[in-house]
C-alpha cells in the first residue's frame, strides 16, 4: 500500500538560535527523527531559514522586499547544505523544491510537480520546500511557509500536517497548551493575539487560518514545539502540542486543488441567505453577493467571505468583477456554478 504523506513545517524560530544562524543541534534531532519516520510515511519537509541564513550577508539590512529576495537567495544553499550534511547520515538524499504559487495554480503544472514528488518518494529522496523568493511576484507571493505547507498538504491529500512553533502550540488565554481542538469556532478565534516572532512571517493567526482549512478538508493539523527528542512522533500520538480534529470531506481531487492551490484574485462578500444555500451545494447567485471586491475575469478565482469577513470558500466565477457589481440586484443571475466552488 502507497504510504500516507505527512507534511511537516518548520519555523525561523524553532530552527535557529537568539541570533539567528541555524541550530545545528536541531537540524541533526529533525535529520534522525524524520530518517525514522520516513519508514511510514512520505515526507514534505517544509523549512523556513533561508532569509535569517542569508541576511547576515547583505550589508546593513533592513528587511525590505528586495534585501529578503537576496537574503534567501543566498541562505537557500546553506540551508539545504546542512539538510543535505545531516540526512547522509541516514543514507537519505534531500531534494530542493523552491516552488512558486503558480506551480499550485495552473493545473498542468500541478500534475508534473505532484509527479516529480512521486518519483522523490519512489527513490527514497526527501523533497525539502521553501518559496523561490527570488523570482516570486510581490503580488502572488505566499503569505508565508504556514500557506505553502497548508497546500503541500491539500494538494497532496495529506493524512497529517505538523506545523512546528516556537510557542510549542495553541494556547488559551492563560497561555496554557490546549491538546485537542474538535473545531475552530468564535471561543478559539478569541485567544489568537497578533504577536509573531521577530525572524517569521507568521504568528498564530497565520496558523490558526491555515490549520481551519486544512482540518476543513479533512487534514489532522498539529500544531507543536519542538522539545524532546521526538516531538513529531509525539505530536502524531497527540502527546505534544495541539492537535486539530479533521472534518469528513468528500472532496475530488479537483476540488481539493481548487480549495488550495489557485491564486485568489478577489473577494465576493455574501449575505446570510447565500451562505446557507453554498452549504447546500447550491450555486451562487449575484443577488446573494453583498461586495465585491478585487479585479478578476470571468473564469478565476475568488474568495468568499461571509458577513463578518470570515472567508467560508472559493470560487471559480462565471463573470468578471464589472459584471457581478452591476448584477447585485438582478434575480436568476449566476455567479458561479455549485461545481466550481468549495466551502470550508
Amino acid at each position: 500500500m502507497q504510504k500516507p504523506v505527512l507534511v511537516i513545517k518548520l519555523g525561523t524560530a524553532v530552527i535557529t538560535g537568539d541570533d539567528g544562524v541555524i541550530s545545528k543541534p536541531v537540524i541533526k534531532k529533525v535529520a534522525a527523527e524524520i530518517a525514522s519516520l520516513s519508514t511510514k510515511y512520505n515526507i514534505v519537509l517544509v523549512s523556513s531559514g533561508a532569509v535569517g541564513s542569508g541576511k547576515h550577508f547583505i550589508r546593513q539590512y533592513k528587511g525590505t522586499l528586495t534585501e529578503r529576495k537576496a537574503a534567501a537567495a543566498v541562505g537557500n544553499p546553506l540551508l539545504i547544505q546542512l539538510y543535505q550534511k545531516y540526512f547522509s547520515a541516514y543514507h537519505i538524499p534531500v531534494a530542493q523544491a523552491l516552488c512558486e504559487r503558480h506551480h499550485f495554480s495552473n493545473r498542468a503544472q500541478f500534475v508534473q510537480l505532484k509527479e516529480t514528488f512521486e518519483a522523490f518518494w519512489q527513490n527514497g529522496i526527501l523533497p525539502i520546500v521553501n518559496e523561490n523568493d527570488l523570482v516570486s511576484n510581490v503580488e502572488l507571493k505566499f503569505s508565508d511557509n504556514d500557506e505553502l505547507a497548508t497546500l503541500m498538504a491539500i494538494s497532496f491529500d495529506a493524512a497529517t500536517l505538523v506545523i512546528c512553533t516556537s510557542v510549542g502550540g495553541f494556547m488559551d488565554d492563560k497561555k496554557n497548551i490546549i491538546p485537542v481542538i474538535p473545531k475552530i469556532d468564535n471561543t478559539i478565534l478569541g485567544y489568537v493575539t497578533n504577536t509573531k516572532s521577530s525572524l517569521g512571517l507568521g504568528g498564530m493567526t497565520s496558523k490558526l487560518t491555515f490549520t481551519r482549512l486544512a482540518a476543513s478538508l479533512g487534514i489532522q493539523v498539529v500544531i507543536c514545539g519542538l522539545r524532546g527528542q521526538t516531538p513529531f512522533t509525539a505530536a502524531l500520538e497527540g502527546k505534544n502540542g495541539t492537535t486539530f480534529i479533521p472534518q469528513a470531506a468528500n472532496l475530488k481531487a479537483r476540488q481539493k486543488w481548487l480549495a488550495g492551490g489557485s491564486i485568489t484574485l478577489g473577494t465576493l462578500t455574501v449575505d446570510k441567505g447565500a451562505v446557507k444555500a453554498l452549504h447546500r451545494r447550491s450555486s451562487l447567485l449575484t443577488i446573494g453577493i453583498k461586495q465585491v471586491q478585487g479585479k478578476f475575469a470571468a473564469g478565476e478565482v475568488v474568495q468568499l467571505k461571509d458577513e463578518e469577513t470570515i472567508i467560508i470558500g472559493v470560487a471559480k466565477v462565471k463573470l468578471d468583477a464589472g459584471a457581478i457589481q452591476n448584477s447585485l440586484t438582478q434575480k436568476g443571475i449566476q455567479a458561479a456554478h455549485a461545481d466550481d466552488i468549495v466551502v470550508f
